[in-house]
């Protein structure tokens, strides 16, 4: 039986590529070579499509060493006449991949989790896994996810939105604003962006100001949200190729030891700083009502295939964070570490994702 061809899609220009090089050094490590043949395209920092290296190792995150796909002088790109077929050309000349059955595009930040990718994909004809364009653009957007969540009926985080420009015309207002989200401290967030970048813990109003230039260099549109004294939990959440609700892991819970929230360097260069505990210890009956409402949120947003859906947890209730639409895919990230404490290995939740984006292609 021929294996199908599967081109794994990583890198990219956002400020997440080296995170998306260690995700898909997960998925090329981990996918099963007996049923699937594979590709990997590699995108660099500004843009090109290049045929990469096929090399776990070579894109494996390590402490202060990121890797970075490089431009190697060669292009790949999709024909344009909904063939799938994939092309590659060099100093030497051009000559075909063959036909693509599907993109696993493993891909974070903007124009890879923000519906770019995926517009692209779909206007030529191209198979993918994964969220589709809109769940990707509202999953991406901080706000449009909690506007989303709230019409729903799910809590979502009280919290501000403040562009640069209306920061820039009329401060005053803005801070009015802020203040009414109640005593510090404060999280300033980019709201098209991941992994914690660009993300500031304010204690003092001194610092706010400094705090919106950090984020604003990731984007133009911030949320800020009241620091609260919370659980951080969280849970992968899995479409069902049955067309009912979403399947939901169980709770993966994030203990942050020695540094003020759970940053970029604490999810990836200083794993000693926190704790993943799975399963968390919850209550049974606010663990059904978390699973209903991670499952909410995913359709919520219209999501397919994957999502994460994050939870901050006090002593009152709960709050929906975010529904993160590409989750680190490492096999050490909570999304693929929460399926196998629940009883996906990670290849076969490669498997089952791939199976899922292909069923779709086929509706």
């Amino acid at each position: 039986m021929a294996r199908l061809k599967v081109a794994v899609l990583f890198g990219g220009p956002s400020s997440e590529h080296e995170i998306s090089c260690a995700s898909a050094a997960g998925v090329l490590g981990a996918i099963d070579r007996t049923k699937y043949e594979v590709v990997p395209i590699g995108i660099t920092k500004t843009g090109h499509w290049t045929l990469a290296a096929d090399d776990p190792q070579k894109w494996a995150l390590r402490k202060g060493d990121l890797p970075v796909v490089e431009d190697e002088g060669n292009r790949v790109g999709f024909a344009a006449d909904g063939s799938c077929e994939l092309t590659y050309s060099d100093a030497h000349g051009s000559r075909s991949l063959g036909r693509i059955d599907v993109v696993f595009p493993v891909l974070h930040g903007p124009y890879g989790e923000d519906g770019q990718v995926q517009r692209e994909l779909e206007a030529i004809g191209v198979p993918y896994v994964g969220n589709g364009v809109r769940a990707s653009e509202w999953g991406m957007d901080k706000e449009l996810s909690k506007d989303a969540f709230l019409t729903a009926g799910i809590p979502a985080t009280p919290h501000v939105v403040l562009t640069a420009d209306s920061w820039m015309r009329d401060p005053e207002s803005a801070l009015e604003a802020v203040r009414g989200l109640g005593s510090l401290p404060l999280f300033v967030k980019p709201a098209r962006a991941g992994s914690s970048k660009g993300v500031s813990k304010v204690k003092q109003m001194a610092d706010f100001a400094a705090a919106l230039e950090v984020a604003f260099a990731e984007d133009d549109k911030v949320v800020i949200e009241r620091g609260l004294k919370v659980r951080e939990i969280e849970f992968a959440v899995l479409q069902s190729r049955d067309g009912l609700r979403p399947r939901v892991s169980v709770p993966g819970e994030i203990v942050v030891k020695t540094r003020e929230f759970y940053d970029f360097d604490a999810k990836y260069q200083d794993e000693d700083s926190v704790d993943l505990v799975m399963p968390a210890a919850l209550e049974s009956g606010l663990l059904a009502k978390l699973q209903q409402s991670a499952a909410d949120a995913f359709m919520a947003l219209g999501c397919e295939g994957l999502a994460r859906a994050d939870f901050f947890v006090t002593d009152e209730g709960y709050f929906v964070n975010e529904l993160n639409t590409m989750p680190g895919f490492t096999p050490l990230s909570m999304y693929p570490a929460l399926w196998q404490e629940s009883g996906l290995a990670y290849a076969d939740l490669i498997d089952e994702l791939i199976q899922l984006g292909l069923k779709r292609a086929a509706a």
